[in-house]
């Protein structure tokens, strides 16, 4: 966790955006071992895949188009610092509500996981209860997601595919 803390301290402080790309998907791997450790297997190969593979070459790929370094602001961040500040207390005070991590008696290990194990296979016809939650549950979640993906994707490949273009033109002119 202390090596978390510290790469967002050092994307923070970085012009350079190769560093950065590199230093975001070294956290997402870091982030995907938190989740192993915390028996979330699945989300772990998704944070893997997804946020230090796709995220990573598609940043790349931007990284690609645009210039190394990140432009001088023209004035001092107060604003979006002060923001970003609040956002975070109001966060950190929001989960102070929420029940201990390990108790047994939390609404979502009292009615929630009953529900899935007992009944998603009447509700869904899928028997793997996983399988069930991702596909049928929270469809449109994963759908979303992939939608994301597959928009920045395409995003970046209509951008160099245009560079390229460019890049033949100037080669044939005299």
């Amino acid at each position: 966790m202390t090596l978390m803390a510290v790469l967002v301290v050092a994307i923070a402080a970085r012009r350079n955006l190769f560093s950065v790309v590199m230093f975001t998907s070294i956290y997402s791997f870091l982030m995907a071992t938190v989740l192993v450790a915390l028996d979330a297997v699945d989300v772990a190969m998704t944070e893997a895949s997804v946020g230090a593979g796709i995220s990573t070459v598609l940043l790349l790929g931007a990284l690609y188009l645009t210039r190394g370094e990140e432009a001088k602001p023209i004035h001092a961040p107060w604003l979006p610092l002060l923001l970003s500040i609040s956002v975070g207390a109001a966060l950190v005070y929001g989960s102070l509500g929420l029940p201990a991590f390990s108790d047994p008696q939390a609404p979502i290990h009292v009615h929630v996981v009953p529900r899935y194990l007992l009944e998603s296979l009447k509700e869904t016809g899928v028997p793997n209860v996983v399988t069930s939650v991702l596909a049928s549950y929270r469809g449109y979640d994963t759908l979303g997601e992939t939608t994301v993906v597959f928009t920045a994707g395409a995003g970046v490949i209509a951008l160099l595919r245009r560079r390229r273009r460019r890049a033949a033109g100037r080669e044939t002119r005299p």
